[in-house]
């Protein structure tokens, strides 16, 4: 029996990381580049419409998103990497936040690493995989939106995806916010990471 979410709501927004209400909460952060569908997958996670706003302008979430589900753990949506058209200035703020983030929340169990299904992973991508290996943070790698493409197609791009990571191509969950394909699964690898002593 996988996990259920029997309450989600939003805690707060962080510009950088630190105290928030509850802190101290077992973590699970979803990661991926900008527009690859975080915050639908969240929606979708938590069966809510509107827990998480989403947006068809990339690079949208600037902030670090706190979501208590269950009253039990946090859900941290960080801001999506590798939007083009932020400056400079952005990009390392960026990379300071992750970076404080990463080192400093103790309560981290998982990361959900998030790529599209419908295109090979960027080296952005690449480099994110590498950077949580290198922390020692257990990631699920998740593959969006599997409904806009062919069964025929998915194999290939599933095994594509796995070279690219430096993961099985059977460990990586095909997911659909569309069809809740891959919602069982996803839940079922959070669960295992939670209870992970």
């Amino acid at each position: 029996m996988s996990l259920r979410i029997t309450s989600a709501r939003f805690i707060t927004s962080l510009a950088k990381y630190g105290a928030f209400t509850g802190k101290g909460l077992p973590q699970i952060a979803v990661v991926g580049r900008s527009n690859v569908g975080k915050s639908t997958l969240i929606n979708t996670l938590c069966a809510s419409r509107n827990l998480a706003k989403t947006s068809g302008t990339p690079g949208k979430t600037r902030l670090i998103n706190v979501f208590l589900l269950n009253d039990a753990f946090h859900l941290i949506d960080l801001p999506g990497y590798g939007y083009a058209k932020v400056s400079k200035q952005e990009m390392t703020r960026w990379g300071q936040m992750m970076q404080e983030y990463f080192t400093q929340a103790k309560e981290l169990k998982a990361v959900i690493h998030l790529t599209d299904i419908r295109h090979d992973p960027t080296p952005d991508d690449q480099d994110m995989a590498q950077f949580l290996r290198d922390m020692q943070v257990p990631f699920i790698s998740v593959v969006t939106k599997a409904d806009k493409i062919s069964k025929a197609q998915r194999q290939a791009k599933l095994f594509a995806t796995g070279r690219a990571l430096a993961v099985q191509p059977f460990d990586l969950i095909a997911f659909s916010s569309m069809t809740g394909e891959g919602r069982d699964q996803l839940l079922e690898r959070m669960e295992a990471a939670l209870n992970e002593k």
